[in-house]
């Protein structure tokens, strides 16, 4: 039929029969299907949640009515159904669409999304100003199950019904299963006690009782209790109901014809209103509904198998690595705890989960409970390692602060993807790890050059006595031999790699080998680098980038993060701290600005730190 292709806006969406309603959807999974397994994404999510998307659009009228979709793994139907089908083939490239919402992409996307459990707080804003602006459009956010484990979620939930604003709030379910006889009698419940004439009937009667004399309090506490009881026996909505919110649920989401007579109800409602809605992660293509984890953040892949497209890879990732190395041990060391939030294969956690399964704790999409949880465990003697991604590992920035680093206790976070990390864009990339933990007390931050390093640095921070973060990026390692026995590292002390005279590189992290490639280019232009692994961001090796800088002026460091309070700054303040101000100084990093998504390097080399700048940046301080 090519429905899809008639359809540039919600607009168009209105004016196909409900009847071709499916033949839509089938269209939409296809074209999902076909697009990421060239370019990579979030499939599974976004595959589950089709049937959602069209009721959503083919009832309310975006965008005037602002549609919030958590976190945003699931906004592809909604990418495609708002007039960015000619560019959905340029999804998560550079250059191209972003692989979530995104308020600068599109007025169709209410607000900027990338990670979990802000849209219901984010929702209650909206529909909060849109009331004092005395507007009557609806506003929905669509929070998924995962992301009703942290507790912002929660904290918007309290708040919104308590306010009673004019919300709707879709709990997109995606995890649970539901017997067919409940789920259908809850489907014809909800969709008969969501009408309009019903919810007036049910405040009209309410304020009856309060009205008799002397019986009426006590008539409808009577009555509400009863109701609740019902609504129990035939729903888990009771948690729902306790934040004020009227709670219609739970309802199969891949049933259009339903979906859109509850909505068109929900639509006429006034106050908080919560749909439970249950849909299958991957449902209409076969691999991503037998493996949804596999399918929920993938790279490219073939279409027709869903099989992994064959790479070059020739050394294992950073992540494993770390996941390989804390395993190994934990074997000898039976302190040892790994704590991670929702990510236990992001993390390369599961040999570890799968070896000590009593010393694994995921506590759901809860960074900042997982960091003081940690901090609980050792305060009793414990070893626990924090796994998070750099960017989710700024949720728990006053944990970090309050409930570890002011008592210095032996929190380990293994702080996975810094710096840039690739297609999934500025709400992901681990830009700011190095600038917000440098600046507090007690704190120790590290950084390995390559990945046999990275096991040195786990064991330097297994044997430390107080808090300590090492930082590793995404991706591949460099393939170097592993040391066994694995030896610590000496706390702040960094490696000179090659002495020389004209320059004097300082690098950290991922961004070593880089600095030692453009020596080699130096060097065939006549031009003598040093380069220093620092290793250690705090404390800085003043002692060693000093005693160079006496006899090296021209300086330059490099790093995979924002200069603003990073590690070129802690180089600056070291060299004015030992007096030593006859010498230039260029840092190389990312100014004061979000990095769009594309790969890591062509990004890398955009923004002028790969080999080839460092190199450039050196012949022209030298010609200076």
């Amino acid at each position: 039929m090519n429905l899809l292709n008639r359809i540039n806006s919600p607009k168009d969406l209105k004016k196909i029969p409900r009847e071709d309603l499916p033949e839509l959807a089938r269209e939409i999974r296809q074209r999902i299907v076909d697009v990421v397994s060239k370019t990579g994404g979030h499939l599974a999510s976004s595959l589950g949640v089709v049937e959602l998307t069209i009721a959503l659009h083919y009832v309310f009228d975006v965008p005037e009515d602002k549609i919030i979709w958590d976190v945003g793994h699931q906004g592809y139907a909604h990418k495609l159904l708002t007039g960015r089908q000619d560019r959905f083939h340029t999804l998560r490239q550079h250059g191209g669409i972003s692989g979530f919402p995104k308020i600068t992409e599109s007025p169709f996307d209410a607000f900027t999304t990338g990670h979990s459990s802000t849209s219901i707080s984010a929702a209650l804003g909206l529909a909060t100003a849109k009331g004092l602006k005395s507007e009557s459009s609806k506003i929905i956010a669509v929070i998924g199950d995962g992301s009703m484990t942290a507790g912002l979620a929660f904290e918007g939930l309290n708040q919104a019904g308590d306010s009673k604003k004019d919300m709707i709030v879709i709990l997109n379910d995606n995890d649970l299963s539901i017997a067919p006889n409940v789920g259908a009698l809850s489907s014809l419940l909800s969709r008969t006690f969501s009408a309009k004439y019903l919810q007036d009937l049910k405040r009209e009667f309410g304020d009856f009782l309060l009205s008799l004399p002397k019986i009426g309090p006590d008539a409808y506490l009577f009555a509400k209790r009863a109701e609740e009881s019902f609504k129990a026996f035939v729903t888990p909505g009771m948690l729902f109901e306790g934040f004020n919110f009227d709670y219609y649920g739970p309802i199969k989401g891949h049933r259009l014809n339903h979906l859109i007579d509850i909505l068109t109800n929900m639509k006429k409602l006034d106050g908080p209103v919560l749909l439970h809605v249950i849909t299958q992660k991957g449902k209409g293509y076969a691999p991503a509904e037998k493996n949804p984890v596999y399918f929920h953040g993938v790279g490219c892949f073939e279409a027709e198998t869903g099989a992994k497209l064959s790479g070059q890879k020739t050394a294992p990732t950073y992540t494993e690595v770390f996941g390989n190395t804390l395993a190994e041990m934990a074997e000898t060391d039976e302190k040892i705890i790994a704590v991670t939030a929702a990510m236990p294969e992001g993390t390369g956690l599961i040999p570890f989960s799968k070896k000590f399964p009593d010393r694994f704790f995921d506590v759901g999409i809860a960074e900042q409970h997982g960091v003081t949880f940690a901090a609980g465990l050792a305060m009793e003697g414990l070893k626990p390692v924090v796994a998070i991604y750099s960017t989710f590992l700024q949720r728990a920035y006053d944990q970090i602060v309050h409930d570890v680093c002011l008592e210095s206790l032996p929190v380990i976070f293994a702080v996975d993807r810094g710096g840039i990390v690739g297609e999934d864009g500025p709400t992901h990339h681990g830009l700011f790890d190095l600038c917000y933990l440098r600046s507090l007390p007690n704190m120790t931050v590290m950084a390995p050059k390559d990945e046999n390093e990275l096991r040195r640095m786990i064991a330097t921070a297994i044997a430390y006595p107080g808090p300590i973060a090492f930082r590793y990026p995404r991706g591949c390692g460099l393939g170097v031999a592993m040391d066994s026995p694995i030896e610590p590292i000496d706390i702040g002390k960094g490696e000179l790699l090659a002495d020389g005279r004209d320059v004097l590189i300082l690098a950290i992290g991922s961004t070593v080998a880089d600095a030692m490639e453009a020596r080699r280019m130096l060097t065939k232009k006549g031009v003598d680098a040093a380069v220093v692994n620092c290793r250690f961001v705090k404390p800085l090796d003043a002692g060693l980038i000093c005693g160079l800088a006496e006899r090296i002026p021209n300086i330059i460091t490099v790093e995979d993060g924002l200069l603003q309070g990073g590690f070129g700054s802690a180089v600056l303040e070291a060299l004015n701290d030992q007096d030593i101000h006859n010498v230039r100084v260029k840092r190389l990093g990312i100014d004061d600005r979000f990095i769009e998504h594309g790969p890591i390097r062509t990004l890398r080399a955009r923004y002028g730190l790969d080999a080839e700048a460092i190199a450039a940046e050196a012949v022209s301080m030298l010609r200076q």
